[in-house]
């Protein structure tokens, strides 16, 4: 038997900490199911990190003033809420903050959150074995309170402490006299005028902040230990390129293709846009392929205005001395771009041991040797698409574990799960640094979707609706579509599915143009006969050519807009 919570140790009271993104979808979700939700949130807002702050003093975690969503609108949203069609297809910050006010304010969400409340500690009551209940400790206005829940959804997220590792740049703490800060710290380059600054890290907020600074600095240098391939928002036709590379499609191209392969016609595609070696970001073929999306960096260093750097080897009083004995004088500033540690305190010490690596988590969720399943981590993952939509289907199968309606594996099935997931994590190369890996997103929300009962038939959608098949299979992977079927069905998915490209045309659309060319509409015959012709094309390309130069990504690509168009004659 699997585990699965009895009536007698039923969840009803549900403890949700933070209200940021995963935070409010694990509240909605908990009300989905039935069950009574309480979040604390230790600020006076919600919107967690998305929601700026002007300055760090606080201590919370928060974007920088130029962030723009790195997802699109329609790849990012929650499942039953789509955003406004006139909203851009990627978000400044502040857009991103009203539309979590609007989903609240929608569903109601508001009063469910103690805000100013912090969570000093969760702790297991003397009777977990049976009851499965957290005891958490909490204040707010100076007054502490001990109360007890019966499960326990941690949205805290994973950017809870900045690495700063200053030991691997000798001279840093003790010669440099310049001024050193993390990414955290930076809001905006108003105080950065004229000056030269180094930049180290090259994720994606390594690469906005450097952007930022060209600016206005006198010089940036960008300093990368790997490399890194850079990719534009901008894809074929000018669509997002999130809707045009991750789709069903994409993922049985890449699932056929032997890894070796699949990872050359990628290399191949990122090269498309520019050639990375030119521009010292090439990434070593026996790599992870490590990915940003940066509209603007090859433009930046391409004016000189960014210079890309080798790992630093010390600092002097003034300089920098990289790993190629080269040497930039006269740096005024260092930003370290470094990423952040997991952290969960208030979590005793048994739990937390097992949190603070993702892949010691079932499904990247649930501790698997808890007595109950009655605690979760969510959000707790990196995708290859949006984390939003991650732990917004990760709350809906949380809730329905706390619930009683699904049931996880037996321990000894959830550990294998787990040791496996390891052991390949090693093979890809990732050693020791599990937590900065990222998942496939089609991959992973299928898994967590077929946990929970929801995740769409599509060889049975061809057969009953082509239509939408054919969106669902070769469109983009939106979170619309784990509103098809199953528990938390939604009237309105199927629409959202059918006209999420005239969302994305709408805020683009903005001035009529007269004679632009009509699409027409084919006949009924021809869509009856072309869809078998079609579907069989692509069949014999996979049994046949095996070995045909069709880039996964590119391939997806234009057949997505080919199916598109073709959708468009009259299915």
């Amino acid at each position: 038997m699997g585990k699965m919570l009895t009536p007698e140790t039923m969840v009803q009271r549900v403890a949700i900490i933070g209200a940021g993104v995963s935070g409010l979808a694990s509240i909605k979700c908990c009300l989905d199911e039935g069950l009574k939700p309480t979040c604390f949130e230790r600020s006076n807002d919600i919107g967690g990190l998305w929601r700026f702050s002007e300055t760090t003093k606080s201590g919370r975690i928060s974007v920088y003033r130029s962030v723009i969503t790195n997802t699109s609108k329609e790849m990012s949203c929650f499942s039953d809420f789509p955003f406004p069609d006139n909203f851009p297809n990627y978000l400044h910050h502040s857009r991103l903050l009203n539309y979590f006010r609007m989903y609240a304010e929608h569903f109601d969400l508001l009063k469910y959150i103690h805000f100013g409340t912090t969570v000093h500690s969760i702790r297991k009551c003397p009777d977990f074995s049976a009851s499965g209940q957290w005891e958490i400790v909490t204040e707010a206005n100076g007054e502490q309170k001990s109360s007890i829940f019966d499960a326990v959804m941690v949205c805290s997220g994973h950017y809870a402490e900045p690495h700063l590792p200053l030991d691997s740049f000798p001279g840093i703490r003790n010669r440099f006299k310049g001024q050193c800060l993390h990414s955290w710290e930076y809001k905006d380059s108003d105080d950065f005028k004229g000056k030269r600054i180094l930049v180290v890290g090259t994720g994606n907020s390594g690469g906005d902040i450097a952007v930022d600074l060209s600016h206005v600095a006198a010089q940036v240098f960008l300093s990368t230990r790997s490399g890194t391939w850079v990719v534009s928002r901008v894809s074929n036709q000018g669509f997002p390129l999130d809707m045009v590379f991750t789709t069903r499609f994409a993922n049985c191209v890449e699932w056929l293709l032997p890894s070796v392969l699949a990872s050359r016609i990628k290399r191949e595609k990122f090269s498309a846009w520019f050639n990375h070696e030119n521009y010292s970001l090439f990434q070593q073929k026996s790599q992870e392929l490590h990915l940003i999306v940066n509209d603007e960096l090859p433009s930046c260093i391409l004016c000189g205005a960014v210079v890309v750097k080798p790992n630093v080897k010390e600092f002097t009083e003034t300089s920098a001395i990289f790993e190629d004995e080269t040497v930039m004088d006269n740096i005024d500033v260092v930003v370290f771009a470094t990423g952040f540690t997991v952290s969960f305190p208030f979590l005793e010490e048994s739990v937390q041991n097992v949190c603070k690596s993702k892949t010691s988590l079932y499904k990247y969720v649930f501790p698997p040797q808890l007595e109950k399943p009655t605690l979760a981590v969510l959000g707790f993952i990196q995708l290859t698409g949006s984390i939003m939509v991650g732990t917004e289907l990760q709350a809906r199968w949380v809730t329905r574990v706390f619930k009683g309606s699904n049931k996880l594996p037996q321990v000894s099935r959830m550990m294998t799960d787990v040791s496996k997931e390891k052991e390949l994590l090693m093979k890809r190369g990732f050693s020791r640094d599990y937590n900065n890996t990222r998942a496939s997103f089609v991959v992973y929300m299928d898994e967590i979707a077929s946990c929970i009962g929801v995740k769409p038939n599509v060889l049975l959608l061809f057969l009953t609706d082509p239509k939408l098949a054919l969106e669902v299979f070769f469109g983009p992977c939106t979170p619309y579509q784990y509103r098809l079927v199953g528990p938390g069905k939604w009237g309105g998915a199927r629409n959202a599915i059918l006209t999420q490209w005239q969302r994305v045309l709408t805020p683009l659309r903005t001035r009529v143009v007269n004679d632009s060319p009509n699409q027409s509409s084919a006949l009924g015959w021809f869509t009856l006969l072309g869809l078998p012709a079609f579907l069989g094309a692509i069949f014999l390309i996979f049994k046949y050519s095996p070995q045909l130069r069709f880039p996964g990504v590119c391939l997806n690509g234009d057949i997505s807009f080919w199916a598109r168009d073709f959708m468009k004659g009259g299915l």
